[in-house]
């Protein structure tokens, strides 16, 4: 293999400011991201120990990063992974150089994704679940913008490409691909591309802004959501565990909506308000069935007035993508929408991919063709 080692910065893990919106102590949100990471120590990239090296090739070769979280799944990706690479070396190593990078804790995918376009990746690689996916998406961009290679002569810019080994690989399933991480592989060795839209969350200050490649949502989903993050071990248990916990409390709450900057419009007693760039989430719900990654939009998808008992009749339609038709579930497409709880209690969760973001008020806009994927 042409270079297999641990890509790390420096700098660790950068350091974050506490978001502006009232945060619940006991939870984590996902970090605002910032201002510029540190430079990478000379230790870590000198010139003659950069990621990428071949010195030996007369001819282009694809530099390609994969992002491997070992623990995730219970540590079942790491396993995996480690079964996955003699195939993945033979179906690569004539044409590229192969970067392997273990994440060592949370938001280090994120780290690793911006030093590697910054030194002129071909693609990198998100093996695992949503959740290492939805890192590897935010390292793409930065401040605002999308992370740029040094390289100014680069012809192309970086891909992202996926290989699902996790608890939920809900993205993958809106690309219709199958749970067959060798197909995957397959897919990485052709390197076809497409563009991917990308959604942008920001809270009061535009520049604490994350980054979401498949659903975003509020309220009684988003609290699930971060519920069934304790109970990962138990796979797509998880997700049952989490919305059993979520109802245990649960008040449906008038929301405030604007749809594509127009005017103000209330939508009362909300029980989960989803904005989809792609079709699922809680492990195979089909939340958002019309939407599309590469549309230029959003598909939002609003349930109100829903009793505990509502969710038992109904689940098999929220997870054949049928509820649309059903009484209380409305649904638009939009390219922005911010939401804000009318009572102003700061305790509205909100997530994305999976990942708790803390609390409204929120704005959602979509960023078209924001990234190439490898598809």
């Amino acid at each position: 293999m042409a270079c297999c080692y641990q890509v790390s910065l420096g700098g660790g893990i950068v350091a974050v400011a506490a978001s502006s919106f009232p945060v619940n102590s006991k939870l984590k949100p996902f970090p605002a991201l910032k201002a510029e990471l540190p430079k990478p120590m000379a230790s870590d990239l000198s010139p003659d120990r950069s990621i990428f090296h071949d010195a030996s090739s007369s001819s282009p070769r694809r530099d390609l990063v994969f992002i491997v979280n070992p623990r995730g799944a219970n540590g079942r990706t790491g396993k995996d992974w480690k079964k996955l690479l003699p195939y993945l070396r033979s179906r690569l190593d004539k044409n590229c150089n192969i970067c392997e990078s273990l994440t060592s804790g949370p938001y280090h995918a994120i780290d690793i994704t911006r030093e590697a376009i910054r030194e002129g990746a071909d693609a990198v690689v998100a093996v695992g679940g949503d959740g290492t996916l939805h890192e590897v998406v935010n390292g793409f961009f930065w401040a605002g913008k999308p992370v740029a290679n040094h390289n100014r002569e680069a012809t192309r810019s970086t891909a992202l490409g996926l290989i699902p080994l996790g608890t939920g690989s809900d993205f993958a399933r809106t690309l219709g691909w199958k749970n067959d991480p060798r197909e995957a592989i397959d897919r990485i060795a052709e390197g076809l591309r497409s563009p991917v839209d990308v959604g942008v969350i920001t809270g009061e200050s535009e520049e604490e802004s994350h980054y979401f490649i498949n659903v975003a949502d509020i309220h009684l989903s988003a609290k699930a959501g971060y519920f069934a993050s304790r109970y990962k071990r138990f796979g797509n248990l998880c997700y049952v565990i989490g919305a059993l916990q979520a109802f245990m409390g649960h008040k449906n709450q008038d929301l405030r909506i604007k749809v594509n900057e127009g005017e103000w419009e209330t939508c009362s007693l909300v029980t989960a308000l989803c904005i989809g760039n792609a079709k699922y989430f809680g492990g195979g719900m089909k939340i958002t069935p019309n939407a599309d990654p590469s549309s230029g939009n959003f598909e939002v998808v609003i349930l109100q007035d829903f009793k505990w008992y509502d969710f038992i009749l109904k689940l098999h339609r929220l997870y054949n993508g049928t509820h649309l038709s059903v009484k209380n579930v409305s649904s638009r497409s939009v390219f922005s929408i911010e939401v804000e709880d009318i009572s102003g209690s700061g305790s509205i969760y909100v997530q994305s991919d999976g990942e708790h973001l803390g609390f409204l008020p929120r704005k959602f806009c979509i960023l078209p063709s924001a990234i190439q994927m490898i598809c």
